[in-house]
């Protein structure tokens, strides 16, 4: 079965008080529908921490296909076996990500609102670029805008997937994917919707897919 045009990649929340509840309900989540990729992203938290989420979290994620991204440190995400590390333009390069992961892991690059930072990233070995933010966002502090017409301009020209982020929601998510998007991330449009997180998931790729239909209309 040929796999959507546009898929989640649903990025946790940024805090984890209760490791056992919620991946309880992650898996709930996950069960709902399609998700491509679940990226852990704790701020400002310890070392340890952070390896205790990996440790909790991907073996769910991965018995159900879905691939592990660790945010900001690749360091970590060699030492836990994740699948991949996305990485920000302020954390460690691109190249030394790559040289610490290794050829096989799957390493993403913020580049904002930017085609050529996009471009140096594609060039450099990167797996996806992501722009963003789409929409406004309280999940992080966004310092660029990104305009739709972006990813129709990177799908027309560029082989590597895009992600989009900042502020997609069940609301908005659809005019991602019509756009162009081969991924869409979301965090608090996942967790704080107010039907619960399987259902947003749900809700999410039934938006997708119409989405996707419209492309090119």
């Amino acid at each position: 079965m040929a796999l959507p045009l546009c898929r989640l990649y649903l990025i946790t929340p940024p805090r984890l008080d209760d490791l056992a509840a919620f991946g309880h309900f992650l898996a709930q989540t996950l069960d709902a529908g399609d998700v491509a990729a679940l990226q852990i992203r704790l701020k400002d938290v310890a070392d340890e921490i952070v390896c205790a989420a990996v440790d909790a979290l991907a073996p769910i994620a991965q018995a159900r296909g879905v691939a592990v991204i660790l945010n900001d440190r690749p360091d970590l995400a060699a030492r836990m076996s994740c699948d991949g590390v996305h990485v920000g333009q302020s954390d460690a390069s691109l190249a030394e990500a790559r040289k610490i992961m290794g050829a096989e892991a799957m390493i993403g690059v913020t580049c904002h609102d930017s085609l050529h930072l996009a471009m140096e990233a594609a060039e450099g070995g990167a797996d996806y670029v992501a722009f963003g933010a789409f929409f406004p966002t309280t999940t992080k502090d966004a310092p660029t805008r990104a305009d739709l017409d972006l990813l129709a301009g990177w799908q027309a020209d560029m082989v590597i997937p895009c992600v989009a982020i900042g502020g997609i929601t069940v609301e908005t998510v659809r005019s991602i994917a019509r756009a162009g998007a081969d991924f869409a991330a979301i965090s608090a449009g996942v967790w704080a919707y107010a039907d619960g997180p399987a259902a947003a998931i749900r809700a999410l790729n039934h938006e997708i897919a119409l989405g996707v239909a419209e492309r090119g209309t």
